[in-house]
């Protein structure tokens, strides 16, 4: 056990600060999926009007946000904009910020294609029962929508879970950060702690995404 460099682990507080640390990530990433959850089903819905400005407006968002690396926007956010505009953004909260930009892309272009499938009898089919269109579509469109969705929205959340070990590169001091500097204090005395650290940051990125997995099987489960 000792030569795998575990035991760095229980020296002091070391597991109770990666704990914390991955307290930190899951509180970044969960605050960013409630945001992109609510923002992209309107931003989807948005993106399946036929108004042409606000289809470009809203294509122009998701391929600026799609195709820059969230490394880019993590910085833009923190260094950049707190130069440009003089105010005090921490770390986290420009981690938030990017990751629910970002989230709010990928749900909408995820809700876009969902409504876009559901075939077009389900509209006419709400219209001859007499509802409206606002009824239709929570009623009858949303559901079948949500339906779709599960499967994406699980993988855009466990990827945002694991995404957030970029925000140490702004100061953040998530898991990924405490197990670096857990390596580093013990460099010279545990030469092969890296192993046993970064399997337990493996091991415990698994551990926060497995129930979200299970989450989403048991409600395909329950609505199959």
């Amino acid at each position: 056990m000792q030569a795998l460099g575990f035991e760095v682990l229980w020296k002091g507080k070391n597991f109770a600060r990666l704990m914390g640390g991955l307290w930190v990530a899951l509180r970044i990433s969960l605050i960013a999926v409630g945001i992109s959850l609510v923002a992209g089903v309107l931003m989807g819905a948005l993106m399946t009007r036929k108004n042409p400005i606000i289809k470009a407006i809203t294509r122009l968002y998701l391929e600026t946000v799609r195709i820059m690396p969230q490394m880019v926007l993590l910085f833009l956010a923190f260094f950049g904009t707190t130069r440009w505009f003089g105010w005090n953004l921490n770390g986290e909260t420009a981690s938030i910020i990017v990751f629910a930009l970002w989230g709010t892309a990928e749900m909408g272009d995820l809700v876009r294609g969902a409504l876009e499938s559901i075939p077009r009898h389900q509209y006419e089919s709400a219209a001859a029962l007499g509802l409206d269109g606002k009824q239709s579509f929570l009623y009858v469109i949303l559901p079948q929508t949500l339906r779709r969705l599960l499967p994406q929205v699980i993988n855009l959340i466990t990827r945002m879970i694991k995404t957030t070990s970029l925000v140490l590169m702004i100061g953040v001091v998530e898991m990924l950060k405490v197990a670096q500097q857990i390596i580093e204090a013990n460099r010279m005395k545990v030469p092969n702690a890296a192993f046993g650290v970064y399997l337990t940051v493996l091991v415990l990125y698994f551990l926060a995404c497995w129930p979200v997995s299970l989450l989403a099987k048991a409600l395909e489960k329950r609505w199959s």
